[in-house]
């Protein structure tokens, strides 16, 4: 009894029993909440498990990046919405974060009015709900626009009208995906000589890996030309043209995804703005007078001095915007823009009564992509970290 007693009275072993007696509730909740929905579903005659994805769904959706039609799988309509997620998701975080960082140096302008304009852009957007500004942008600013018929023409066969803006897309035959892979490779490796020659400029003090770099460039372009060439990769283009009431051929970026994208960029900019801002104002003035010392220019000192001390604030708060941003952009089902939430989660759950496994499924695709942008930005975050020495 007293060995038992000094046992419980040990702070390290009391804690290892609360966490296990926990971890035991936790895990009993969950194998309930699973058991009363399986018994229920069972009730309803509803099968479980992931069989379903191997069933046709029997509708079609307004855009797609890979070809889908309503003779395909559960399976691909999901691997379709996730792919729309992605891609309205990526090209948010790329323009509102170029938006944050033009908004948050203009701030600290010292032009009044631009810095005015810049506070009035911040405060007015971040507190205006996100679901109100999809709702303008789609319904106030792109609904109005006129009907196909009488497009409003850019430049040439580009139009835009209520159902989108419609543009010339290329058209490739051949071997074409041997010429593409060849041409991101090279990108790939002229980006890296073109690092490694810049690290050599700043650390020498000349260019001579410069001139390296561009004979190694010309020689890769004429080796993507060869293959061009060898691939029979015939390029045209497909335009748009009027037919009936709507216009064919061509690519149409649809106002669904032009509304969610404006609202996701200007609505986050606000804030990744904000945290610039701090990050900028977190630099200690002895730094930017010793650029001024040394000569720079504003430009050179706010590329070189201001915006690198900076990200060490910036780039914590700016994760979270990131995140944010991604789970946002589900509020695309208000608006009928087809990424995971609506077709997948919405649509195809309506249809086989899978509620338990698709909800699973578009649970851990946020996650999972929750993560992955967690862990780039920490990497990217641990370039910045200040090293004693």
């Amino acid at each position: 009894m007293k060995s038992l007693l000094n046992l419980f009275n040990n702070t390290r072993v009391r804690s290892i029993g609360y966490q296990a007696i926990l971890f035991i509730v936790v895990i009993s909740f969950f194998i309930f909440i699973i058991s009363n929905a399986s018994s229920n579903l069972i009730d309803q005659g509803i099968a479980t498990g992931f069989g379903f994805l191997g069933d046709t769904t029997g509708f079609n959706i307004a855009s797609s990046l890979i070809h889908y039609d309503s003779s395909s799988t559960y399976l691909r309509l999901f691997i379709t919405a996730l792919l729309n997620t992605l891609l309205v998701s990526f090209i948010s975080i790329i323009f509102a974060t170029a938006i944050g960082f033009f908004v948050g140096i203009m701030r600290l302008s010292g032009h009044p009015i631009a810095a005015r304009i810049a506070a009035i852009y911040v405060e007015t957007l971040r507190n205006i709900p996100l679901l109100l500004q999809v709702f303008f942008w789609y319904f106030a600013v792109l609904q109005p626009l006129p009907s196909p018929r009488a497009s409003i023409e850019f430049i040439h066969r580009i139009f835009l009208n209520n159902r989108g803006l419609h543009l010339p897309s290329p058209e490739l035959s051949g071997h074409s995906g041997w010429f593409f892979t060849l041409f991101f490779i090279s990108l790939g490796i002229s980006l890296y000589w073109y690092r490694q020659a810049k690290k050599y400029r700043i650390k020498n003090g000349y260019n001579r890996k410069l001139v390296w770099w561009g004979l190694r460039l010309t020689v890769l372009f004429c080796i993507n030309i060869s293959v061009y060439i060898i691939s029979n990769t015939d390029l045209s283009w497909s335009v748009p043209v009027l037919t009936g009431f709507n216009f064919e051929g061509g690519s149409v970026i649809t106002p669904e995804f032009f509304a969610l994208f404006i609202a996701l960029s200007t609505y986050t900019g606000a804030y990744i703005a904000e945290n610039v801002r701090s990050g900028i104002q977190a630099v200690e003035k002895g730094q930017i007078e010793a650029g001024r010392t040394l000569g720079l220019s504003s430009f050179n000192i706010l590329r070189f001095i201001i915006i690198p001390n900076a990200m060490r604030v910036i780039i914590p708060p700016l994760t979270n915007q990131y995140l944010t941003l991604t789970k946002n952009s589900s509020l695309a089902a208000a608006i009928a823009y087809p990424d995971i939430v609506l077709v997948f989660a919405g649509t195809a759950l309506n249809q086989t009564g899978q509620a338990i496994e698709i909800l699973l499924m578009v649970m851990l695709v946020y996650l999972l992509i929750s993560l992955l942008i967690a862990l780039a930005m920490n990497f990217y975050n641990k370039r910045f970290l200040l090293v004693e020495r």
